[in-house]
């Protein structure tokens, strides 16, 4: 009898050698689900957290809010930011702003896909990225990319398809800075020697996680440095390498139509809530923080704006409204994730007034023909929201700042992201506009400008008579 218990024993005991063996072979091939259901001493320790690694979770709700924010941001451009500058110019150059900001979006969406993406987000260095992913190589409905939150991911065409629109917009932004007298070429040209020198190695600086400025600890939730500010100096660079209009300071250069500046401010607006809510990168608490301060220092910058005007003009004027919604959204871009929806309108408030004279006051100090206002809007505005942002986001100001939360050193970091910011856009935008003079020259002729851009560049106009 105790040989046949014996024999048994051992029987039992190189069966259940063979099964575990067997169950451990199947759980390396199998689901991560299958995998964590095999018994605990048939896997090791660590089983749990590789296989969480494995399979990070994509959220559908994350997915479908960043669909629905990257077609907001392209809401913002075509038709918000093309009617916005349209109606700015004289009516017979409403149609050549309006090819501009179109044609410079599609061509700039079309080169992120080639080689911007990876140079900017693609891997690499402080300065720039590689191109691992030109023509993006490699990306599937399958890859990932990460969000802010460990453990959740999302579909890396989504993120491709958002920071598209943000490089796309920022080179549309540069045109109003030489509305009304650049050859249509010309701008094209320009904007793809700027996209690729500066843009993209300032947006692997700001926001790659090896990026030079990330590292240093800049915050720019959204884009004052990498859109705003890299916009208002290249346009102001632009502004003089160009020159000034014809009949600039002396005849009248009024906007045609204020009613659909209104319309294209308020698109921008609507669309701006992609752009910033958007850069949450999730449907969460900081996307709501971004919401709502967008919401707030927009309607604290038109208000500062207006009065500030009807103070100092005796009028409060439609241009200035807008102007002052446009100055506060661009404002509140670097913050909006990071400060207190009272700081949003603190920061509004200031950006609404500063704008006010930049566009006044700093604009005969430059003595530039920056025709629609770019740098005195976004490149003031963005370097007010930037420093400010280092100031509001102190915990103790309502912002989301650690405790330790030094608004010097804070501020000392952003005025270095901005620095560094200025600095690169002029000298490759100055770079940029002399070679494209020599190339194909930068302006049309005294009497295609007399005629209207529509005519000499487009063949069409915009209103019938």
């Amino acid at each position: 009898m105790k040989k046949l218990i014996a024999t048994l024993a051992l029987g039992l005991a190189v069966l259940g050698f063979t099964g575990t063996a067997a169950a451990q072979d199947s759980a390396a091939s199998a689901p991560v689900a299958e995998a964590t259901a095999a018994p605990a001493e048939a896997a090791p320790a660590d089983a749990a957290p590789a296989a969480a690694e494995a399979a990070p979770v994509v959220d559908k709700g994350d997915v479908a809010w960043m669909l629905v924010a990257t077609l907001l941001v392209v809401f913002m451009a075509v038709p918000g930011l093309a009617l916005f500058y349209g109606g700015l110019v004289r009516s017979k150059n409403m149609l050549s702003v309006l090819m501009q900001v179109m044609c410079v979006f599609s061509l700039i969406v079309v080169l992120w896909a080639i080689y911007g993406y990876s140079l900017a987000f693609g891997g690499g260095g402080a300065f720039i990225g590689v191109l691992d992913k030109v023509m993006l190589a490699g990306v599937t409905p399958d890859s990932l990319a990460d969000t802010f939150s460990a453990g959740f991911k999302l579909p890396e065409y989504v993120f491709i398809a958002f920071q598209a629109t943000f490089a796309a917009i920022t080179c549309a932004l540069i045109v109003g800075s030489f509305a009304e007298r650049v050859k249509f070429s010309a701008v094209l040209l320009f904007c793809v020697l700027w996209f690729t020198f500066c843009y993209l190695p300032v947006a692997h600086m700001v926001w790659y996680s090896e990026g030079y400025l990330f590292k240093a600890g800049a915050l720019d939730f959204a884009g004052g440095t990498v859109v705003h500010i890299n916009a208002g100096v290249a346009g102001l660079v632009g502004a003089y390498v160009i020159g000034k209009r014809v009949g600039y300071g002396r005849d009248a250069l009024t906007p045609h139509s204020l009613t659909l500046t209104m319309v294209g401010a308020c698109m921008l607006w609507v669309g701006w809530f992609g752009f910033n809510a958007g850069s949450a990168l999730e449907a969460n608490g900081t996307a709501a923080l971004a919401f709502i301060n967008t919401l707030l220092a927009t309607a604290a910058a038109t208000l500062a704006w207006s009065m500030a005007e009807a103070l100092t003009k005796g009028k409060a004027s439609m241009l200035g409204a807008a102007s002052g919604a446009v100055a506060g959204l661009v404002a509140i871009t670097p913050a909006c994730g990071s400060v207190g929806p009272m700081g949003a309108l603190v920061i509004g408030a200031i950006a609404g007034v500063l704008c006010l004279w930049g566009v006044n006051g700093l604009k005969r100090m430059l003595g530039a023909d920056d025709s629609l206002d770019v740098f005195g809007v976004h490149g003031v505005g963005g370097i007010a929201g930037a420093l400010l942002t280092g100031v509001f986001t102190a915990p103790w100001l309502g912002g989301t700042g650690a405790e330790d939360f030094s608004i010097a050193g804070q501020v000392a970091t952003q005025a270095l992201g901005v620095g560094v910011t200025i600095v690169w856009s002029a000298v490759v935008a100055f770079i940029a506009f002399k070679v494209v003079d020599m190339v194909i020259g930068l302006r049309v002729t005294e009497d295609e400008e007399r005629e209207g851009l529509d005519i000499a560049s487009h063949g069409e106009t915009a209103y019938s008579k």
